[in-house]
């Protein structure tokens, strides 16, 4: 079955801009939650999605947004904001189940917002091959992030999801992956894209002395969250550090 509603993205150098077009009923929200997901893989400083050439089919198709600003909130941590949605739909939106969603008149209006809003971010990145030495260096990425932005306390715990996710992708993705490391007002966080679409598994352990295999499970431990999104050409594997 076809989707109702299309999403064009468009990079307007720092932001996503998704616009989405056509008649949004709960059929389209599986897809839909997915191609803005992917938009929230691209770790851009805020995501729009501009409204104008929408209309609602079916109001509760409105939950995708609630869903997808929720994940925005955890990683990569950047504002979501919904603009210029026509008046019935601007009228679902304002009720109670919406309210945590930021909602303007224009998709200027909220391009100023995410300017106002926007944090000097302090990021750290590096290309890494599927090779054994790569999880040596993001070890010393993550080292170096914490010293420079003077987070001593998060050294061990940030060299250590940074390995065991460059592992990972080392282990069993085996393609060219980038790790980012990103300091934002509340939390470092640390991601890994690779080129596997493939969902990421935790693996049990089975008692033996070897933690290979494990990595999954020593980043849960270790994160304050971890999670993964997918993208246009694989995945990002992250998880977030509280600072103090």
């Amino acid at each position: 079955m076809a989707v109702a509603v299309a999403c064009e993205v468009r990079d307007d150098g720092r932001r996503l801009i998704a616009e989405l077009a056509g008649s949004l009923g709960l059929g389209d929200v599986a897809d839909l939650r997915v191609r803005l997901l992917k938009c929230l893989a691209e770790q851009p400083e805020a995501l729009l999605i501009d409204l104008s050439r929408m209309t609602l089919a079916d109001p509760l198709a409105l939950n995708v947004f609630v869903a997808v600003r929720r994940q925005a909130a955890r990683w990569p941590g950047i504002p979501m904001l919904l603009c210029a949605a026509d008046p019935y739909t601007d009228d679902q939106l304002r009720g109670a189940t919406y309210r945590a969603v930021p909602q303007f008149v224009t998709v200027q209006a909220a391009l100023e917002h995410a300017g106002f809003e926007r944090h000097t971010l302090s990021v750290l990145s590096d290309e890494l091959l599927p090779i054994s030495g790569a999880a040596r260096q993001a070890r010393n990425v993550a080292t170096d992030a914490c010293v420079r932005w003077d987070l001593p306390d998060l050294v061990a715990p940030a060299s250590l999801v940074a390995s065991e996710l460059v592992s990972n992708v080392v282990d069993h993705a085996h393609t060219m992956m980038t790790l980012r490391v990103t300091l934002r007002p509340r939390f470092l966080h640390i991601a890994v894209r690779d080129g596997d679409a493939a969902e990421p598994v935790l693996r049990a352990s089975d008692g033996s002395a070897t933690m290979r295999g494990r990595g999954l499970l020593l980043v849960k431990a270790t994160a304050h969250s971890w999670g993964w999104l997918p993208t246009d050409d694989g995945k990002v594997v992250w998880a977030s550090l509280q600072v103090s």
